[in-house]
């Protein structure tokens, strides 16, 4: 990461600069897969006129990321660009506009927001390129960024082929935690979504448990581990454990939120759920898995007895995963209790031809819904004319 141009005109705020850079470099190198170059030889380039390409020959770097910092009055501007060093191509860019009245905690804000939006623009790039090499050339980190797409569509059929790649990972290094995490990830999503089979459940903790005693250091696997352990194994407080440690080691990681939040949705913790489901959202508003801060979202207000607002949410899910059953559960419920039947059985509909086998009780059940949201939602789903 190079130094960012002070546009200010005002020298006294190369301290703004320069700690807005090293705050990000702080959170870029807290996430495991990621290879930061150190301050000290970043800095290097502070002041000069530099060529991307030539920067990364230099530093043995595959993307570089550079910005700008304006001051004027009481606002400031950031703006930050990464970009392939191989092609010029750009990866991501953004623009912060903010009040400079708190600056420390501006800086803070800013670092944040950047980090969380450029991890998962980066893991993209990267699945790209991988997906430009020969089947033969992949090594374990390879073949999970090949999995880790259809690990992100949470079907069945793309889970399946997910895991393939993923236990060649594992037999390639079997104390890989971000592939056990990941296959933890599939297993589950057979569970739920492929007729809640014992053996896909016991398969999620196994490969969760896995996860978690080799990635104490790996925020990612710790997420995917604490999902996998609180959905799967019904134990609350250990998935927690697992997301809490994950922030801790990667404050800006939005998945850790976004999923911790369908957990709190299902346990019937709706306030925190909604809270985590936000933050997520603000970290990174396009995140591949924004449908299920929606579906958190969409289950929360209707415990709540917010209906408009979890018929909102939920339809903000369906667009954002329009092949996932569950987003249709919580429509179907949410226009049920607005006593929009017609438009319910439409949505109850959908449900069943995505996922025939789909009873309300047994998917209740599989994830340990609270006894009040399970109340809830069965009311509404009935009255839409699912199957209990």
């Amino acid at each position: 990461m190079l130094p960012f141009s002070n546009l200010s005109g005002d020298p006294q705020q190369e301290y703004f600069a320069d700690g807005m850079v090293d705050d990000i470099i702080t959170g870029l190198a807290r996430i495991k897969w990621l290879f930061v170059i150190a301050r000290n030889s970043t800095f290097t380039y502070k002041g000069r006129a530099v060529d991307v390409k030539q920067v990364g020959r230099e530093l043995g770097v595959r993307y570089v990321l550079e910005g700008s910092v304006r001051k004027a009055g009481g606002s400031v501007r950031v703006t930050g660009q990464m970009i392939d060093a191989s092609t010029g191509a750009h990866v991501w860019a953004e623009r912060y506009d903010r009040s400079s009245e708190h600056i420390f905690a501006l800086q803070d804000e800013i670092a944040l927001s950047a980090v969380g939006a450029i991890a998962p623009s980066l893991r993209k790039a990267e699945i790209e390129r991988v997906r430009r090499k020969r089947p033969d050339s992949l090594d374990a980190y390879d073949l999970v960024l090949q999995a880790q797409p259809d690990v992100d569509s949470g079907m069945p059929e793309q889970v399946t082929t997910a895991l393939v790649l993923l236990d060649r990972a594992i037999a390639l290094e079997p104390t890989y935690a971000l592939a056990h995490g990941n296959a933890a990830m599939c297993h589950h999503c057979l569970f739920l979504r492929a007729g809640l089979k014992e053996f896909n459940r016991a398969s999620s903790i196994r490969h969760a448990r896995s996860a978690i005693v080799h990635g104490q250091d790996d925020a990612l696997a710790l997420t995917w581990a604490g999902f996998s352990i609180g959905m799967d194994a019904h134990d609350r407080a250990a998935a927690f454990a697992a997301l809490e440690a994950a922030l801790a080691i990667s404050p800006s990681s939005a998945l850790t939120y976004i999923l911790g939040s369908v957990i709190l949705g299902w346990s019937g913790e709706a306030e925190r759920a909604i809270e985590w489901s936000e933050r997520g959202m603000r970290l990174s508003p396009f995140d591949s898995w924004a449908w299920a801060a929606f579906d958190a979202q969409a289950m929360s207000h209707l415990l709540r007895c917010r209906y408009e607002e979890a018929c909102r949410a939920a339809y903000k899910s369906v667009q954002a995963n329009p092949a996932h059953s569950i987003t249709y559960v919580q429509l179907a419920a949410a226009l049920a209790k607005l006593g929009r039947l017609d438009e319910a059985k439409v949505a109850a509909a959908r449900v069943l031809e995505l996922q025939p086998a789909f009873r309300y009780s047994r998917q209740f059940a599989g994830v340990n819904c609270a006894p009040a949201l399970a109340e809830a939602l069965g009311s509404a789903l009935r009255a839409a004319g699912l199957p209990e």
